[in-house]
């Protein structure tokens, strides 16, 4: 029997030991709570130390991207600038012309339609007509426009190309764009135009002429010349622009007949889309030149009146380049009239072909 002392004694020095062996030799088994927040405290450290690695190498990445649209955009300008220099210059651009000695070296082909892209000529003269006026047109062609091979051997030896302007109608293919098909067909005179014929669209007609002719050729000069002939007064909408009530415009041409150089062609086909039409399209050329280094050349003596006058004039050795009854700004029943007034007024066929251009 061991005494109740011993026991005791043997039971704390148990403890003891226990209690020391257990620090020393072994952890003991941690709580579910502290193993999660173990793992997770070495987790997060581990993410934070990727997070930077992709942070890194975003910025870098970042950094490159800046640096090549950077790049990118000071090209984009420098080309920017570059076109804009290009468009400055190209209206001035003049290439020499010998006088007399015109250059056809482009001229060998004998269609006188598309294969005309950028032929270098002298003069483009566009006859503004409509549907309706296929007997002023034939009446022309009678007269001082040259016809079939002549027409052609116009613009090979002088460089002058004369073509009936003419839209299309607001129906695609109707019968009055079929009859241009059928008379263009037989004589091969006419300009075709992206727009839509109306009284109303002259001012738009005309920006697409100018521009569709300095597409096609490279001319000197484009002349507007008109058959449509209407009354001396004309109303404008928007008179209040020119400072005073009434036909008080700014100066401009006439819009029977005007001619403008290559630079103011190629000035109306740049910038056609920004430039105001106005309701006569006199007006709006004069109003599309305001503000440019514009040489206006009004010289009265080109133009006269009808017979007698220009009759008289064309004797004396000093024949009109375009003759006029001023009562109805143009000439009068021009259909049976023009015959006469090329007869008395007109120059001789051979002047034409002998003068040099």
């Amino acid at each position: 029997m061991v005494s109740l002392k011993w026991i005791v004694f043997l039971c704390v020095i148990s403890f003891g030991l226990g209690v020391l062996f257990s620090n020393r030799m072994w952890d003991g088994p941690q709580s579910e709570d502290q193993t999660l927040y173990t793992n997770k405290v070495h987790l997060g450290d581990f993410e934070t130390t990727s997070d930077d690695c992709v942070t890194n190498k975003k910025l870098i990445q970042d950094e490159q991207v800046i640096k090549e649209f950077s790049r990118a955009h000071e090209a984009i300008e420098s080309l920017d600038s570059s076109v804009a220099k290009l468009r400055m210059e190209l209206p001035s651009n003049k290439k020499s012309r010998k006088i007399g000695n015109f250059d056809n070296s482009t001229s060998n082909s004998t269609n006188t339609d598309n294969s005309e892209t950028g032929k270098k000529v002298f003069m483009v003269i566009g006859i503004n007509t409509a549907f309706s006026s296929r007997k002023r047109r034939d009446s022309v062609r009678e007269t001082w426009m040259p016809r079939g091979k002549n027409l052609l051997r116009l613009e090979q030896e002088k460089g002058i190309v004369v073509r009936f302007m003419i839209g299309h109608s607001a129906t695609s293919n109707s019968i009055l764009d079929r009859a241009i098909d059928s008379e263009d067909a037989h004589h091969n005179d006419f300009l075709r135009l992206e727009h839509v014929e109306g009284y109303h669209e002259l001012s738009a007609k005309t920006k697409s002429f100018f521009s569709t002719a300095v597409g096609k050729w490279d001319a000197e000069f484009y002349v507007k010349v008109t058959t449509m002939f209407m009354s001396v007064k004309y109303h404008e909408p928007e008179y209040w622009k020119f400072g005073e009530e009434g036909n008080k415009y700014f100066r401009h041409a006439t819009g029977q007949i005007y001619a403008i150089s290559k630079d103011l062609a190629k000035y109306i086909s740049i910038n056609q889309p920004i430039l105001h039409k106005y309701a006569n399209e006199d007006v709006s050329l004069g109003s599309w030149f305001i503000g440019l280094e514009v040489e206006h050349i009004d010289d009265r003596t080109m133009c006269c009146g009808t017979p007698p006058e220009c009759e008289w004039t064309a004797q004396a050795g000093n024949v009109c380049v375009a003759s006029f009854d001023w009562s109805c700004s143009g000439i009068c029943k021009s259909v049976e009239k023009m015959k006469d007034v090329h007869a008395k007024c007109g120059e001789d066929a051979a002047t034409l072909w002998n003068a040099l251009v």
